[in-house]
């Protein structure tokens, strides 16, 4: 069956059987993941499928799956299996019908171009980021690259209707020196011409070099400059931490905030899924609105929360386009660039550390920020505004939303992030932020 049949199969189905709402997605994936180790690809597989989600709703109550077999057999049986589950469900706390269309979309953004996929083209990626790496003076690479391109069609009950192409790339790499000298780079595109896997190699390799023989670092309070990687970690945290579904369950240091100062003047935050070419674009949310830009931070105000409907009807406002249908999310967080380059961030510090990379971010207390992650990869001392030498065992143990009040200035350079400790890819600067706290790593 085509995508659309499917699509049309399910919603008759699901409104035969008394849902007052149905969405239904379909898949169509072509995607190449490669592993490499010790400068060497170890595991190469190709994945080729199509699936479907469907969600469906019963006024306020709900139930959704996601499923590989698409006959119409199955498909049917699924429909009638979970508006049946629907109606058993307990009950939400409000009702919103899904958006009336149809709905006009960009066309940019419903045909983005391609990515090649064949095995040369891919391997070759995998090969210029290892050679760069050692160039620089790194003994052992190590990484993924992963590549795909999707085709998703959208229907809802609501006549919202689409069928949009993207793809995505993705290298995520370590390079390792002597002893515990070690670095992490990333390059992340929407497309092959925004995708550079050799510079990421070199910045990996380097930063093993600069990161050889690293001494213990000294807990305490200092200035501390954030490259993009840690960075996009805490945007991320911003991102989550204004979605209305976290707001209102209490999971979120952005509770109450709207309109208040949440960060200092410097940090400007948008969600912005309309940029063609970017990894988290995309024509419609998954209620079938056109997607669009978002402010979430400026110069320091929280202008509000994202919203699908059911969240938007609850707090009294509009969707902004961000469905989640159960958790609106964003799909890219954008970070406004300040001047300079990371170098002369750190020439600014006196006394200080430089952390490239972090993973671990864990919470104490998820309503006030408390938190702490640990910085991984190369880090260094700051002296007299020049890189001292290399350090390890810390952690960061402090609040994002001080920390955010604490942003003293970001880079002009600014990098996008994705990848396992950045669900949603950011584009951010380096960041110089004052009083961070340190302590003793126990890892």
């Amino acid at each position: 069956m085509k995508p659309e049949e499917i699509c049309s199969l399910v919603l008759q189905e699901c409104k035969a059987e008394g849902a007052t709402d149905t969405v239904v997605t379909v898949m169509e994936l072509e995607e190449v993941m490669i592993r490499f180790s010790n400068n060497q690809i170890t595991v190469t597989k190709n994945l080729n499928e199509t699936t479907a989600d469907i969600f469906t709703f019963v006024k306020e109550r709900k139930a959704g799956t996601d499923l590989a077999d698409l006959s119409k057999r199955s498909l049917k049986a699924t429909a009638r299996r979970l508006v049946a589950e629907g109606k058993s469900s307990p009950p939400g706390e409000i009702y919103a019908p899904l958006p009336q269309g149809p709905f006009t979309y960009s066309k940019a953004l419903l045909n983005q171009p391609s990515i090649d996929l064949t095995p040369n083209m891919i391997v070759g990626h995998v090969e210029a980021a290892v050679e760069a790496g050692l160039k620089e003076g790194a003994r052992r690479m190590a990484g993924s690259l992963i590549a795909r391109n999707i085709r998703i069609t959208l229907q809802t009950s609501g006549e919202a209707f689409g069928v949009a192409s993207k793809s995505s790339i993705e290298l995520s790499l370590r390079a390792f020196g002597e002893g515990q000298a070690s670095g992490h780079a990333v390059s992340v595109s929407g497309t092959e011409r925004e995708f550079d896997a050799e510079a990421a190699g070199r910045e990996a390799g380097l930063l093993s070099r600069l990161s050889a023989s690293p001494q213990d670092g000294v807990p305490g309070e200092c200035d501390a400059v954030l490259g993009p990687l840690v960075f996009a970690d805490l945007i991320n945290q911003v991102g989550r931490a204004s979605s209305a579904f976290f707001v209102d369950a209490g999971l979120s240091f952005f509770t109450d905030k709207v309109g208040e100062e949440v960060s200092s003047k410097n940090l400007t935050v948008k969600d912005d899924g309309t940029q063609t070419g970017t990894y988290g674009s995309f024509p419609f949310d998954l209620e079938g609105l056109p997607v669009r830009k978002t402010p979430i931070i400026e110069k320091g105000e929280l202008k509000g929360y994202l919203h699908n409907s059911t969240t938007a009807k609850k707090m009294g406002t509009e969707t902004t386009a961000n469905a989640g249908l159960i958790n609106p999310r964003p799909f890219n967080l954008i970070v406004e660039s300040g001047k300079g380059t990371v170098e002369e961030l750190i020439s600014k510090v006196d006394s200080g550390i430089y952390v490239t990379n972090d993973w671990y971010l864990r919470y104490q207390n998820w309503t006030n920020g408390d938190f702490s992650m640990i910085p991984r990869d190369a880090m260094f001392i700051i002296k007299d505004g020049e890189l001292g030498g290399p350090i390890k065992e810390l952690r960061i143990s402090d609040n994002i939303p001080r920390m955010l009040q604490s942003v003293e200035e970001l880079s002009g350079d600014r990098k996008w992030i994705k990848w396992w400790e950045v669900d949603t890819p950011t584009l951010t600067p380096a960041v110089l932020i004052k009083g961070t706290k340190f302590t003793k790593s126990t890892m």
